[in-house]
């Protein structure tokens, strides 16, 4: 089907309403970038879900990096979004200026070298992200393993999308339909959103992050209103099985658990956390609990639950700016509320 027809489908829809959640930051900042809100019936709805792992890292998470900062010989290591993500009173960023030992990286990768340069020092990585990520870091415990590294750790707050979006339909979030992770999906293969989708009679629509691809998307979700089904429109990249080798790695090394969401609590089920045969590499990322301060006028859980706007959010624009953070949804590019700030959405 040709773009025009799409587009004047999406324009001039007239049915039931649609609620539809894009799960996946990069899609949130594809969205407001290309203006895709304007392009769409007024009854056709974008809403932004839990989909920037910076955002739903909890803050218990961000106060045990905070420790090992501060501890002799140890030195925390992460990628430059997770600097500024509040703890329970401060962040990583604000530690290191206190002193604390904290070095910024752009690949789990970077750390081999900086540990053989300095074998005194336990290096701990900040494990953080999705099912796209998590590979990375078996690789990584891979060249750990098979070079005897000691000084190695990691902190895992890895997080596994099917059972989010189950935890969102379980508990009220109004939707009609998802935007699946289109980078998720390459990892994992688009079978994997087929039982939720089953379950709950919700279509989900893999999509690349082009506007054309979001489009034909949203084309698919609306047309399949009310049906369980995954329709794969970024078939360039995204095959029903995904990445098996992939796959494998993440099995080697890693295996389920439950796992802390900011802002959504505990999800059974819904993490990856080192294997017990590896614990020594592990830096304690059993013993990390569900968030116990928080700051009760940010409203970044019901954003990400999609339960209200980032607009709606009393602090939003005030005194919660990309400069001042504070919650994890406007620290990330990819965050909910970062991406509205940016490019004033409405929708």
């Amino acid at each position: 089907m040709d773009l025009n027809t799409i587009k004047q489908f999406l324009a001039e829809y007239d049915g039931p309403d649609m609620n539809i959640m894009e799960v996946c930051g990069s899609h949130t900042a594809a969205i407001a970038k290309n203006g895709i809100p304007g392009l769409l019936s007024e009854k056709i709805h974008l809403i932004s879900g839990p989909g920037c792992p910076v955002c739903v890292t909890p803050s218990a998470y961000i106060d045990r990096l905070l420790e090992l900062a501060m501890q002799e010989n140890t030195c925390v290591v992460t990628f430059g979004d997770l600097l500024r993500v509040p703890g329970s009173e401060k962040s990583l960023r604000m530690v290191k200026g206190e002193g604390g030992r904290v070095e910024m990286v752009y690949s789990p990768m970077d750390i081999l070298e900086m540990a053989k340069r300095k074998p005194e020092t336990c290096f701990v990585f900040a494990a953080v992200g999705f099912e796209t990520t998590t590979p990375v870091y078996a690789l990584l415990m891979q060249e750990l393993v098979k070079n005897n590294i000691k000084n190695v750790k990691l902190l895992t707050a890895l997080k596994t999308m099917p059972e989010a979006i189950g935890f969102l339909c379980e508990n009220g979030a109004p939707i009609n339909g998802f935007i699946a992770p289109g980078h998720v999906s390459v990892v994992t293969g688009s079978r994997i959103f087929e039982p939720i989708a089953e379950k709950y009679g919700l279509p989900f629509g893999v999509s690349g992050f082009e506007g054309t691809e979001i489009l034909t998307a949203l084309y698919a979700i609306v047309k399949m209103r009310g049906q369980g089904r995954v329709i794969n429109c970024y078939p360039a990249v995204v095959t029903t099985e995904g990445n098996i080798e992939a796959q494998a790695s993440v099995e080697q090394f890693f295996e389920p658990a439950d796992a802390v969401w900011r802002g959504m609590g505990s999800i059974p089920g819904s993490g990856r956390i080192l294997r017990k045969e590896y614990a020594a590499f592990d830096a304690g990322s059993r013993d990390l609990t569900e968030d116990k301060k928080k700051n009760r006028a940010c409203r970044c859980d019901q954003v990400l639950m999609g339960k209200i706007r980032p607009t709606e959010c009393p602090l939003f624009g005030k005194v919660c700016t990309p400069l001042k953070p504070q919650g994890a949804c406007m620290v990330s590019t990819e965050g909910n509320c970062f991406s509205w700030y940016s490019n004033h959405r409405v929708v």
